[in-house]
């Protein structure tokens, strides 16, 4: 699995489409207030994570024989961070497609 920044391949993908729309300077038509796509994918990110700990959590607690947590209630956390992850591998997938064909367009 290769490590990509995020912020290096948003502004490559903003200088190819100012590039393609004609224009040297990059544009940007975002809102001060709203987060961007960079802000929305770290805090996905950040979910998953929560995810993955939190599951890690419940289930230490179910090995140390914790009264306050049953198995079912571990099951479906760890559920849940695999799916999340899953998820998430699957967004990165798409990022990776798209940023390649990206580039294969301007050869």
């Amino acid at each position: 699995m290769s490590n990509i920044d995020i912020n290096q391949l948003l502004s490559q993908m903003r200088t190819m489409a100012a590039a393609a729309q004609g224009s040297n300077a990059v544009q940007t038509t975002e809102e001060p207030d709203k987060p961007g796509f960079a802000d929305l994918l770290k805090q996905s990110v950040q979910q998953v994570n929560d995810a993955k700990l939190t599951a890690g959590d419940l289930s230490e607690a179910f090995v140390r024989q914790d009264p306050d947590v049953d198995l079912a209630e571990v099951m479906v956390a760890l559920q849940k961070a695999s799916l999340s992850f899953q998820a998430m591998t699957e967004v990165r997938n798409k990022l990776v497609q798209a940023y390649q064909e990206i580039m294969n367009l301007r050869m």
